[in-house]
């Protein structure tokens, strides 16, 4: 009976862990010792089988598709942390705000990108709830078609490429990740455009939950918008492109591609002038603890 509950009990002190803010790295290993050691006085888990683990460790360390996981997460961290998001998201919505949902069209938009630029769902949705939350909610949007449109574009970073989380299935099921890519690009694009039907018919449907921007507070308009837009929009969309277009060309492998992107990401963020030691300190570590900026 009691190894029928050990795994359960597990995942739910896994959950508990991070629910409270325990740090992911430190919560996944310290629960898989703890309840390894658990099971290892139960006898439920043979002592033997720790003597596999540095070989698999080794094995993960020496995985080159892997290896794209970190370079992916830095392209995507250095964006957000560079504030180049917060342009995008800024600049796209005064384009859509006009309009009654616009700024939920903003959303979904600048959601479909950031999940092409970081690949990591929890990153698309802390920059997006922290820069449109609080604006959606100042001009009448409704609660939970404000908090419901972050969270549902947060989430095409699972199946928009670059994705972390096609990478490592690809890992698991030795199926190449380019393959994988090309395959989840149109269900990515496809389930983003029914996310802004979504938003236009709640628009349409309920105009009071999706109210327009007032005029006043549309800072520029006509060829001085336009331009803000391309100047914004275009490098990471290059960039985007241009990573995912080696991969899916074959012209280069998802890891190299990652360091591509990465590096790309700071060419960008220089550009902007918005690359600094403390920008790239806080994007390639771990765990940092929250900025001021946050």
């Amino acid at each position: 009976m009691i190894e029928e509950l050990l795994g359960p009990i597990m995942f739910g002190a896994v959950m508990v862990l991070i629910f409270l803010g325990y740090p992911v790295a430190l919560t996944l290993g310290g629960a898989a010792l703890i309840f390894g050691a658990i099971g290892v006085l139960l006898d439920l888990f043979p002592v033997a089988y720790l003597m596999a683990f540095p070989e698999r460790l080794n094995g993960i360390l020496s995985n080159q598709v892997l290896l794209a996981v970190p370079y992916f997460v830095l392209m995507g961290t250095v964006l957000q942390r560079s504030r180049l998001a917060e342009d995008l998201l800024h600049t796209v919505g005064m384009l859509f705000g006009p309009k009654r949902g616009g700024l939920g069209l903003a959303v979904v938009f600048v959601g479909a990108l950031l999940a092409a630029a970081t690949g990591v769902v929890g990153a698309s949705v802390v920059a997006m709830g922290m820069i449109s939350l609080p604006v959606m909610l100042r001009y009448g949007y409704s609660p939970s078609l404000a908090t419901g449109t972050i969270c549902a574009s947060g989430t095409l970073g699972q199946i928009i490429p670059p994705s972390i989380v096609l990478i490592v299935l690809g890992n698991q099921l030795a199926v190449s990740a380019g393959k994988l890519f090309q395959g989840a690009l149109l269900p990515g694009l496809m389930l983003a455009g029914m996310y802004a039907m979504y938003v236009a018919f709640v628009a349409w449907r309920r105009p009071e939950d999706a109210p327009a921007l007032p005029e006043s507070e549309c800072e520029v308009r006509g060829a001085e918008l336009a331009k803000r837009v391309m100047g914004v929009l275009v490098p990471p969309l290059a960039l985007i492109l241009i990573v995912l277009g080696s991969i899916f060309t074959g012209a280069a492998t998802p890891t190299r591609a990652g360091a591509l992107g990465a590096v790309g990401a700071m060419v960008l963020a220089l550009l902007r002038r918005r690359l600094n030691v403390e920008t790239v300190r806080e994007s390639c570590l771990l765990y940092t603890s929250p900025s001021p900026r946050d």
